[in-house]
Parts: C-alpha cells; sequence; structure tokens
C-alpha cells in the first residue's frame, strides 16, 4: 500500500481560472502514470466542481491517493508584493539525488519541514536545500532560479534531486531558463530568486 499522496498546489483566479492549468494537470498525469497512481483522469472535472462557485483569488490544492481519490481543498489567497525580497538561507539537511521520489510533488515531506524548522520565520522566509554533493536543489516550497546576468535564468537539473516545479517548466518551455547545475559559489556572484506556481517569481537575499 502506498503511503502519500500526489498533490498540485495551484492558484484560481476569479477572470481566468487556474493559472497554468494545463501544465498542473500534465504534471499531475504523468507523475500517477509513473507511480502507478489511478484516477488523474479526473482531475480537471473535479477542480472545476470544486470552483464552479469561486469569486475570489484562492489557494487550491489538489490531492491524489493511489487508489485514485480525489480531494479539493480550497482557501482565500493574497499574493505577495511585487516589491518583495526574501530572506533565504541555507538547510543543514541534505537531499539525496538517488531518490527519485523527489523528482514528484507528494505529502512525504519530512526532510523540507526539517530543513524549514531550521530557522524561524524572522530568520527565513524560504529554506534552501543542497544535495550530498553540494549542488543546490529547492526550496522547502518552492523551486529555485539564478540570474547571472545573461538574460536567462539558470535552474537547477532533475537529477540533481528535486521537484519538476510548474513555474520551473513553464520558464523551460518559454526559454526563458536554462538548466545547469548550481553551487552556492555560483549563486553568490548573481541574483537569487526564488518561486512556484502559486506565488510566481520572487526576489530573494541570501543570508548564509
Amino acid at each position: 500500500m502506498t503511503d502519500f499522496s500526489l498533490i498540485e498546489t495551484m492558484r484560481y483566479e476569479p477572470e481566468t481560472g487556474i493559472v497554468r492549468e494545463r501544465l498542473h494537470l500534465a504534471r499531475l498525469q504523468r507523475s500517477a502514470s509513473r507511480l502507478g497512481f489511478k484516477g488523474a483522469e479526473n482531475a480537471k472535472g473535479e477542480l472545476a466542481k470544486a470552483l464552479q462557485d469561486a469569486g475570489q483569488l484562492l489557494r487550491v490544492r489538489l490531492t491524489l491517493s493511489a487508489e485514485g481519490e480525489i480531494v479539493v481543498t480550497t482557501a482565500p489567497f493574497t499574493p505577495l508584493a511585487e516589491d518583495t525580497v526574501w530572506k533565504v538561507r541555507v538547510a543543514s539537511h541534505r537531499l539525496n539525488s538517488r531518490d527519485p521520489l523527489l523528482r514528484y510533488k507528494t505529502s512525504r515531506r519530512a526532510i523540507y519541514e526539517a530543513a524549514r524548522a531550521e530557522y524561524s520565520a524572522e530568520e527565513a522566509d524560504e529554506v534552501l536545500l543542497l544535495n550530498e554533493k553540494g549542488e543546490i536543489c529547492e526550496g522547502t516550497i518552492t523551486s529555485c532560479f539564478f540570474d547571472d546576468g545573461s538574460g536567462i535564468l539558470k535552474v537547477p537539473p532533475i537529477s540533481s534531486g528535486l521537484l519538476a516545479g510548474v513555474l520551473r517548466t513553464q520558464f523551460i518551455c518559454e526559454r526563458r531558463a536554462r538548466v545547469q547545475r548550481l553551487t552556492l559559489a555560483d549563486v553568490k556572484k548573481g541574483r537569487l530568486f526564488m518561486g512556484n506556481s502559486l506565488r510566481g517569481l520572487i526576489a530573494c537575499r541570501l543570508e548564509n
């Protein structure tokens, strides 16, 4: 019996619907197919039912169990101000690049919760995780983006041990980002951004 669920966390806007819905559903179906989960094809319909009376900006969370049970929950969402700059610190916990489940968004979040717990909310807005080789992977709830001044953002490869984030995927598809192995020494030479499909791209200041 599988002891975890697949998750999609999305942003709903009354005027346009779910932001990047196609990419979210594609990731869910791809993950379900590879992991042997049932019912991913029903996700679009369940989202439509849950949001049929929605009239405000929402955070939408969909979970899919291995048996095909889908649960959709919503909560009011307030976006960050455009001039927000997050304080980011580096976790001592390390991701294992050989763990295949890191590529999927699941309810197995112990390593991310442990990393987040290393710093208080006052000390860090987000915590950056490295792998066992010292390569940059991702934040506890975000993907990592590095601006080296070339005009194209750099993002770590999935093989470093990280989630195929939806915002990350969009940027790669639009040729706004390119895959490159990154270290802390690299990002200290440019500008660091963190982001996800719910919050968008967020400027960051690395505190460590």
